[in-house]
């Protein structure tokens, strides 16, 4: 089965200012505001929520098709795809654009200041859907705003079940439309702030949201996750991680875990604490695709969280 991934490719320039923002920021001249930061410490990470959750689909041995609009500057994530073994069947060059990108500056006290420029993601809706053969299961996540309203149509359209992710990309949206993407979708995963977006958005109860899907999955952080679905819920368990170093993708791996679960019929407690425990291998890496647990490596994570064989 093949699970097509709509969603962004990027490129994550992370970088670590030996000092406090606050030091440097003067409060009463914030109207004129001109600083400047020396970070000697940098690295490139390859993510975008698309190359996340369909790298961690092939840990998990699926064989994922990623659709996304890339820019001129894509050739080294492009060999990482290609060394990874990932289609890029549909992931469509922009000519004269950049693969969109994030700048992230981090100081001591773990505050951020990030530039994100979107390139060739605001390109998204020249891809269809149709145009991915065999395609028996997707997502729509975080990509350009046409391009995501687009792609919930066409799933639909084609009969393809699929999970609407809105992610960081809601604020794209009127609650009108938010509407119109959870009556198309057969399932919707957020996490905990963004389903109270939802609801101010849309004006709907969760309760009345999780009736428009199959499932409603919403991520809770450290206190794990919940799966409403058959007019009931599920309480799902975090699955203990090694060590807590970058919680940069993790729920890119959780949305991996979801689609394999779907895809391999499990119910959704095993689904959920598939998800779970990928979620939480992440996260003791730094980066989204820096984790490379072997298949029988995450069976053992499984067994040991949860008490039962995963395959």
């Amino acid at each position: 089965m093949s699970i097509l991934v709509c969603g962004s490719i990027a490129y994550d320039t992370i970088m670590v200012f030996h000092d406090q923002f606050k030091r440097h920021i003067l409060p009463e001249q914030i109207h004129i505001l001109n600083v400047s930061f020396l970070v000697p410490d940098m690295r490139r990470e390859f993510g975008g929520c698309a190359g996340n959750i369909a790298y961690n689909l092939g840990l998990l041995g699926a064989d994922p098709l990623i659709m996304a609009t890339v820019g001129d500057d894509a050739g080294p994530y492009r060999l990482h795809l290609e060394r990874l073994g990932l289609r890029q069947d549909c992931v469509r060059l922009v000519p004269g654009s950049f693969t969109a990108q994030a700048f992230i500056t981090t100081d001591l006290d773990d505050n951020q200041i990030t530039a994100f420029h979107p390139g060739a993601m605001s390109q998204s809706h020249l891809n269809r859907v149709q145009d991915a053969a065999g395609v028996k299961l997707g997502i729509v996540s975080p990509d350009g705003r046409d391009g995501m309203l687009n792609h919930v149509a066409q799933f639909a359209g084609a009969g393809i079940p699929f999970i609407f992710d809105p992610g960081q990309g809601m604020p794209l949206f009127s609650g009108e439309e938010l509407l119109h993407c959870l009556k198309l979708a057969n399932y919707c995963t957020v996490n905990d702030y963004e389903v109270r977006l939802l609801c101010e958005r849309t004006g709907c109860s969760q309760e009345q949201l999780a009736g428009m899907v199959d499932a409603l999955i919403v991520t809770l952080g450290p206190e794990g996750s919940r799966i409403y679905a058959d007019g009931s819920h599920i309480e799902i368990p975090v699955a203990p991680p090694d060590e807590v170093v970058d919680p940069t993708g993790c729920g890119d791996a959780y949305r991996a875990g979801l689609l394999y679960g779907i895809a391999n019929g499990f119910d959704w407690e095993r689904t959920g604490r598939l998800a779970s425990l990928m979620g939480s291998i992440k996260i003791a890496s730094r980066g989204g695709q820096n984790h490379a647990p072997s298949r029988d490596e995450i069976s053992a994570r499984f067994r040991a969280a949860f008490g039962e064989t995963l395959w």
